[in-house]
């Protein structure tokens, strides 16, 4: 943990901040402000960035015995729609209710006077996210099998919540969602993209044209991967919380099944950039076939198009990436020396992964 600002990221005050050519993450009189209005511990701060993201900055923050966590966008400016962290606190705060495993959200705040840009609080998570090692409690093959199963069952959860009325009912139209997704995919690349890959275009065509009928409407969590998994600190396995709400919106539950099946780490088959915990390549993990059975058995859904979701996310991710690779290319990751660059050749990499599952390449995934 940290209690001294570097005068970068993190400054001690608005005043400091002013100084900066590019304005700091965290500003440590305005955070102990709003601790204070909102009766989050007493005396200095000490904090710690934590998380895997490229997109949104999280903060554990520790005060007089207590630990919560900040969460907010990047510098600005930002995106429009995007970066949304009242509406990301806001989903959470409706699922909470619904008894999904997800932070409690202690305060919001939608004054960008203080950090730039709006932020929350939300209460620290005392587990284990899985990512590029395994947790010795979960070592065990038979705890191995229990986490692929414990993720697809929080997801199969997660999509049963009925979004047909009440709160959740506004966070989204899911009449459409997958050709909206097809359509603003499309647009993001011809606006982010720095060279041109005609796999881009020719995978937009094949999902366009063969647009599945969705069979249900859900929460989609929109990067639903161990990663953004905390897990209990203790055997049996088990999910204590889902991270990352940034992209949920209502729409087809099978994206996020899409997505969790063509980012999961197989063994014998190609890596890219989006497989972010290996570890699952291990003996004892569920197949990707597997993980698709267990979700089919408790949803009852045809996975019969499931390449087509699966075609979608990584043809999305592609995109994304190239955004991220785009911004790395300009100078605005200075500090990013391994995963931007990794996109010159992974952008390409996620594309042909995706028309593999499209089937616009004979050359097998495996």
């Amino acid at each position: 943990m940290h209690t001294v600002p570097d005068g970068v990221e993190v400054v001690g005050s608005r005043e400091a901040a002013r100084h900066l050519e590019s304005p700091p993450l965290l500003v440590v009189d305005a955070v102990t402000g709003f601790l204070d209005a909102h009766g989050v511990g007493r005396g200095p701060l000490a904090w710690r960035r934590i998380g895997d993201g490229h997109s949104n900055i999280t903060y554990l923050i520790e005060r007089g015995g207590d630990r919560v966590v900040l969460r907010r966008g990047p510098r600005p400016p930002l995106p429009k729609s995007t970066h949304d962290m009242v509406r990301e606190a806001r989903i959470q705060k409706v699922l909470h209710g619904h008894g999904t495993p997800v932070p409690e959200i202690l305060a919001v705040c939608e004054d960008e006077a203080l950090l730039g840009v709006p932020f929350y609080l939300m209460g620290h998570l005392d587990g284990t996210v899985v990512t590029d090692a395994i947790p010795a409690h979960l070592s065990p093959l038979e705890q191995r099998g229990a986490t692929s199963e414990a993720i697809v069952d929080t997801l199969v959860a997660l999509h049963g919540i009925d979004v047909s009325g009440g709160e959740l009912a506004s966070l989204g139209s899911p009449e459409g969602y997958l050709r909206r997704q097809v359509d603003r995919f499309s647009g993001l690349w011809e606006v982010n993209a720095s060279r041109t890959l005609p796999a881009v275009e020719r995978i937009a065509d094949w999902l366009a044209r063969n647009l599945p009928t969705s069979q249900a409407a859900s929460v989609v969590h929109g990067d639903y991967r161990p990663g953004n998994l905390m897990f209990a600190s203790e055997a049996p396995a088990r999910i204590l919380g889902i991270l990352d709400w940034e992209m949920a919106t209502l729409g087809d539950p099978l994206a996020d099944l899409g997505y969790l099946t063509a980012t999961w780490s197989e063994a014998g088959t190609p890596s890219t950039p989006l497989e972010l915990t290996p570890v699952t390549r291990a003996p004892g993990y569920l197949t990707r076939r597997r993980l698709a059975d267990r979700y089919r058995s408790g949803t009852g859904l045809d996975l019969t198009a499931l390449p087509w979701y699966q075609t979608l996310a990584l043809w999305k991710a592609a995109i994304f990436c190239e955004a991220i690779y785009t911004r790395w290319q300009r100078g605005e990751r200075p500090h990013d020396t391994d995963f931007g660059p990794s996109l010159e050749t992974g952008v390409p990499r996620l594309l042909a992964t995706a028309a593999q599952y499209a089937g616009l390449i004979s050359t097998p995934r495996a």
